[in-house]
């Protein structure tokens, strides 16, 4: 049992007590490093991890040495790790660029921010749905904290809704806990693939309702249509670093959705398999074109950088619906390029805003940029990318997208959609680079200039859209081989409970 599984948790843990304790708590200086340097430590250890679950498959830490399935579980699989190492990539450019002066406009910014990573990186590795609930809700109440930081009208407002929702949403989840344990007796995710393989015909409608009740909680987590409408305003009003960091907040709903509805309700679980199937599929391809809808209609940018999240996520939800390898494999690979590309964006429209006066982001004339040449490359780099086209990592994505559809109707449907959508996506992204860049209403520029951090952070999150094209190959290897382990239900119950307790047999 490998200790590096709960380091990630850890790591930020201790790093925000750290952060909180004097005399490093009086200095804003010492925070920023300690804050910084804990975070690149972080993205060390989680490639390290990454690397070790590659040579070793998939691996388990039963903290207290109590086994499952009885015990607190983490997992690590090739999947889980890929998402908490995206997470600190993210992590690094969003703390980098709050440090250039953004956290000093509130109180507590980075013990709240490694409070964040903390339970982000624990809902990505837990091994049962109870410590999935109680990592939700450290990474909601630290976001709660980050969302008002710097305070404003609009950021309370955001923050009201975004609480009175996410509290609706985890009363729910402890319902369908309830219901799923009291029928299964467990929690734990491999231990309950196996109990509803050989649920009794009286009971199955009893789960059945415990199953939907998750597919509601997650589908809010994931701004899911109908339940997409907190989140262009919640992440338009978060300050430029928060809102980077909550481009990763959706992708734990897809990440929990996945999970679910591949290892409890997959293809082993009987009457109950693929019962989200059936409502992902028109949800997600609704979700996209409400996104793509939202992006022309955006008044300014940070909103329509938000549609793009909606539109992501509902690239994501329709391939979870597909249920096969290549569409997991795309999940991930689409994830990661979706996540950095629209982290990146949400920086990028707060430096274009600064530089443009009290127009700020909004699409309508504004003053001159005092560096025009240098937003504008970021900005075609990062519009290239995110809406599919060569030679970005978009371009790859939408490919791994359309490849995995199935059988004629969904290949119809699908490849409609996402390319109405990329469509809908250059028209949106062209008219606002047109406003931003060269509708100008005066012939002088302002004194802001982008900062050395805010030009590293920045450049770190868009180096991924050229990178991820280079190595293209491993990357893709990378994303089949975490779609086959995780599709691997036999073996990985194996691990996780022994040998005696596969599917389908008696532990």
């Amino acid at each position: 049992m490998s200790h590096l599984i709960i380091a990630p948790i850890l790591l930020p843990i201790f790093t925000a007590l750290l952060i909180m304790l004097p005399p490093i708590h009086y200095s804003p200086m010492r925070r920023r490093w300690v804050s910084m340097v804990s975070t690149v430590i972080l993205l060390i250890l989680t490639v390290c991890l990454l690397l070790q679950t590659q040579a070793e498959g998939v691996s388990f830490y039963a903290l207290g040495a109590w086994q499952p399935p009885f015990g607190i579980i983490l997992v690590a699989d090739i999947f889980s790790v890929s998402m908490v190492c995206l997470t600190s990539m993210l992590a690094l450019g969003a703390i980098c660029y709050g440090s250039a002066g953004e956290d000093e406009k509130g109180s507590f910014f980075h013990p709240l921010f490694q409070f964040q990573l903390m339970g982000i990186n624990g809902a990505f590795l837990t091994g049962d749905l109870f410590n999935l609930f109680v990592f939700f809700e450290v990474l909601l109440i630290a976001s709660y904290g980050l969302l008002v930081h710097a305070g404003g009208k609009n950021k309370t407002k955001a923050a009201v809704h975004y609480v009175v929702l996410n509290l609706a949403g985890s009363a729910v989840f402890l319902f369908s806990l309830g219901i799923l344990y009291g029928t299964l007796g467990t929690l734990n995710i491999a231990d309950m693939a196996v109990q509803v393989a050989k649920l009794p015909p009286e009971n199955l409608m009893l789960v059945k309702s415990g199953g939907l009740l998750l597919l509601i909680v997650f589908a809010l987590k994931a701004a899911i249509l109908p339940l997409q409408f907190w989140l262009p305003a919640t992440y338009s009003a978060a300050s430029p670093p928060v809102a980077a960091l909550f481009a990763v907040m959706t992708k734990i709903g897809i990440y929990a959705l996945l999970r679910v509805y591949t290892t409890i309700f997959g293809e082993q679980a009987g009457p109950l398999a693929g019962m989200a199937s059936d409502w992902l599929w028109p949800l997600g391809l609704a979700t996209i074109m409400l996104g793509a809808i939202g992006v022309l209609a955006s008044q300014d940018f940070r909103k329509l950088v938000a549609n793009l999240v909606i539109i992501s996520v509902g690239t994501l939800v329709t391939l979870v619906a597909l249920q096969s390898s290549a569409a997991t494999a795309a999940v991930l690979f689409y994830t990661i390029h979706s996540t950095l590309v629209c982290g990146a964006l949400f920086l990028l429209a707060d430096l274009i805003g600064a530089q443009r006066g009290k127009a700020g982001d909004r699409l309508v004339p504004g003053r001159r940029m005092a560096q025009p040449a240098l937003l504008g490359t970021m900005f075609v780099v990062a519009a290239v990318a995110v809406a599919g086209l060569p030679p970005m990592s978009g371009f790859v994505g939408k490919l791994m997208i359309l490849q995995a559809a199935g059988s004629p109707l969904q290949q119809v449907l699908l490849w409609s959609v996402v390319l109405l959508s990329s469509l809908m996506v250059l028209i949106g992204l062209s008219r606002a680079g047109s406003i931003l860049f060269w509708r100008v209403s005066g012939n002088e520029a302002g004194p802001e200039r982008v900062l050395p951090l805010q030009a590293f952070a920045l450049g770190w999150l868009l180096l991924a859209a050229p990178l991820m094209v280079v190595f293209a190959g491993p990357l893709t290897e990378l994303s089949f081989a975490a779609a086959e382990q995780m599709r691997d239900i036999q073996s990985s119950i194996a691990i996780i409970l022994g040998d005696a307790a596969t599917v389908g047999e008696q532990p």
